[in-house]
């Protein structure tokens, strides 16, 4: 990491839909040069901000310290003692909060007294005076910050919610498959003994409820009667044929494939702790897709090798996705306890080294960066980084962070 960092100007104005300004934009040459991302650095690669002969140069610094302001004075492009220069640094966040920077001398340069806390996004007024003569400069600096009209979130699949507390607990990853419920299912064989005379449904075939399946001559009053289909779903099992005697086997079995349960072998190790009612997070192997869903029930047998018993969640399919015999992972929630802040686990994606959400104010989300505490498959506990009762992209939230980074509206670290 550098040991100064561009104090940003408005990156994110590369696009006018990633802060959000109008086309019309009548401000000065300075913060003309600032939206479009095109000014002039100092020496500590800084950003330059100049009124006639005299500039200051605004970095942040962050090596091996909280990051801070450092300003550097010019005169006709020579350096200033600080001491001659006094300066002050307001900036105002995307919910109105005002923080203002005053600054002590030290070695070469002015020393912000205070640390910026991330993210580094906001308007900035910078305030300089150097014996009788003031400078004022108004820009904007911007990071992880986007626009998304609410009607086009909504089209993206994006959803909020407040945060607050909520019940987290420890996680137990578990590796299972997808399989079609039983409780979907339906076995269907003759009602009376008889020869097999006609079949209508193949093994794959979809079929609604009431739908022919077969003919059956009864062996018994040789009158032939109707199979009509009970439920609607795909054919899974057909074992007879024209001509086959018809018994008390079933002929066809009938299954929902938008009905599938995830079945996981809990080993011994965690019998004590996985039980039926317990929250887990069921995903593919591999790809992003996530489902929440409750520990259903057990399997009253555990099989004799492994010790092992069966736990089944509800996994509901109905976009097709989950695929019996499909491999998944399940994160169990377990140890329940209640804190006061919590966001969805599904809710926090990776920016730059940190971890975080995307706060929504008006039609605008920026970024939160958190302190995290515990994890678990569907909440995850905030110890600092975001204030009880904001609003922040709970949903898809990955679609932002990809706007974001399309945009350019990233820190310069």
């Amino acid at each position: 990491m550098r040991k100064t960092h561009l104090f940003l100007a408005a990156l994110c104005a590369a696009t006018l839909n990633a802060c959000g300004q109008s086309e019309d934009n009548t401000g000065s040459t300075e913060e003309q040069a600032a939206a479009e991302g095109d000014y002039e650095r100092g020496p500590h690669n800084g950003r330059m901000l100049r009124d006639g002969d005299f500039a200051i140069e605004v970095t942040v610094f962050e090596d091996g310290v909280p990051p801070e302001y450092r300003l550097y004075a010019f005169r006709d492009d020579k350096p200033i003692d600080p001491k001659m220069v006094r300066a002050r640094v307001m900036i105002t966040r995307l919910d109105g909060e005002k923080t203002t920077f005053e600054f002590e001398p030290e070695q070469d340069y002015l020393r912000g007294q205070g640390v910026l806390i991330e993210p580094h996004s906001f308007d900035v007024v910078l305030v300089a005076k150097q014996g009788d003569a003031s400078h004022r400069w108004a820009f904007e600096s911007y990071e992880g910050r986007v626009q998304i009209a609410d009607e086009a979130a909504r089209g993206a699949g994006i959803r909020t919610e407040t945060v607050g507390p909520q019940q987290i607990g420890e996680t137990i990853e578990i590796i299972g498959r997808v399989e079609l419920d039983p409780s979907g299912s339906a076995e269907v064989g003759a009602k009376f003994p008889g020869s097999v005379v006609s079949l209508h449904a193949n093994l794959g075939d979809r079929v609604s409820r009431g739908a022919l399946l077969a003919r059956v001559e009864s062996s018994s009053s040789l009158q032939t009667y109707s199979i009509y289909a009970p439920i609607s779903g795909v054919i899974t099992q057909r074992d007879s044929n024209v001509g086959d005697i018809a018994g008390s086997d079933p002929l066809f079995v009938i299954s929902d494939p938008s009905r599938t349960v995830a079945t996981f072998p809990i080993f011994p190790r965690d019998i004590e702790r996985v039980r039926p009612g317990q929250t887990l997070q069921i995903r593919g192997l591999e790809g992003q897709r996530a489902q929440s869903s409750r520990i259903r029930d057990f399997l009253p047998l555990a099989e004799v090798s492994s010790q092992a018993v069966t736990a089944r969640a509800p996994l509901p399919n109905r976009d097709g996705f989950w695929r019996p015999g499909m491999a998944v992972r399940g994160l169990v929630s377990v140890d329940q306890r209640r804190v006061p802040l919590a966001v969805r686990t599904d809710a926090i994606q990776q920016f730059r080294d940190f971890r975080v959400v995307f706060a929504k104010i008006g039609e605008t989300y920026e970024v939160r960066m958190l302190e995290l505490g515990q994890e678990g498959p569907e909440w995850t506990e905030v110890l600092g980084g975001i204030e009880a009762g904001t609003v922040y992209a709970s949903e898809n939230s990955y679609v932002i962070k990809a706007d974001i980074e399309k945009s350019g509206a990233s820190h310069d670290h």
